[in-house]
């Protein structure tokens, strides 16, 4: 058997004694993400607009765990959640900026709307919390790792997401730019980019013929499952990952580098 202790390799996942942050946790991915974290040893504040929808999820985890309100569109609320947090648990030391939302219309009917209201959550959103807990991290002076929820639509596109594709990409920019900014803070920031992942909610399109042609394009032929995410997560987070900044982890089962 493997060696777990300190000696081991594996010690380098470990989040033991780490604060975590993660925003929209109410979601698929929210959710397994303060898991896993919670899981390896952090204390784990899940952020959502609505923190009664956690309160499940805060009671099957434990002690260590709490949902916090928070919409990252008001700095007001930014600056409330991380106050909340630290009171509970300290600095935060590891922020996974999840939360996100798509408009889901053809270009053409793409309004001003939609396309401000992604942008706020997706790309402003990620701007404004990124910023606040860094800020945070430089005061404290003992660095951290910001971990960027992307996509493969940052790379590749796909019709009626013009809002939601052109946030992505310019999230893994952004995140590139703070990872060059904030490096001689000991602070990493890289990016996680998914591809298509099967949840309850899409469950019935890719059961479909439509989604079953979405699949075989896919080189795997398959969908991710929010258990693929893990050991990215954990990379990123943990001291495993120390070298790394300015990454972009792709896990989409080959679909962004698929033939045309």
């Amino acid at each position: 058997m493997a060696e777990s202790g300190a000696g081991s390799p594996f010690a380098a996942f470990s989040l033991e004694g780490r604060v975590a942050l993660v925003t929209g946790a109410s979601g698929v991915l929210g959710r397994h993400f303060a898991r896993i974290l919670h899981g390896a040893g952090a204390r784990v504040a899940m952020g959502a607009r609505k923190p009664a929808s956690l309160r499940g999820l805060a009671e099957e985890l434990g002690e260590g765990a709490r949902a916090v309100a928070l919409d990252v569109t008001e700095d007001a609320s930014i600056a409330d959640a991380l106050a909340v947090t630290e009171r509970a648990f300290g600095p935060v030391d590891i922020l996974v900026n999840n939360a996100g939302i798509a408009a889901t219309r053809p270009f053409l009917d793409h309004t001003a709307e939609d396309w401000d209201q992604v942008m706020a959550v997706d790309l402003r959103g990620a701007f404004a919390m990124g910023q606040a807990v860094a800020r945070r991290m430089v005061a404290a002076g003992n660095g951290g790792s910001i971990v960027n929820i992307a996509s493969i639509l940052a790379e590749r596109v796909i019709p009626g997401v013009a809002g939601y594709s052109a946030a992505k990409a310019a999230l893994v920019h952004l995140t590139r730019q703070m990872a060059v900014e904030l490096a001689r803070h000991r602070i990493r920031v890289n990016a996680l980019a998914p591809g298509y992942i099967a949840t309850e909610i899409n469950r019935d399109f890719f059961a479909s013929e439509a989604g079953q042609a979405v699949v075989k394009r896919i080189p795997q032929r398959r969908l991710g499952t929010v258990d693929d995410l893990t050991g990215p997560l954990l990379l990123l987070a943990s001291d495993a990952g120390a070298h790394m900044t300015g990454s972009v982890v792709t896990i989409d089962g080959g679909h962004s580098v698929n033939s045309l």
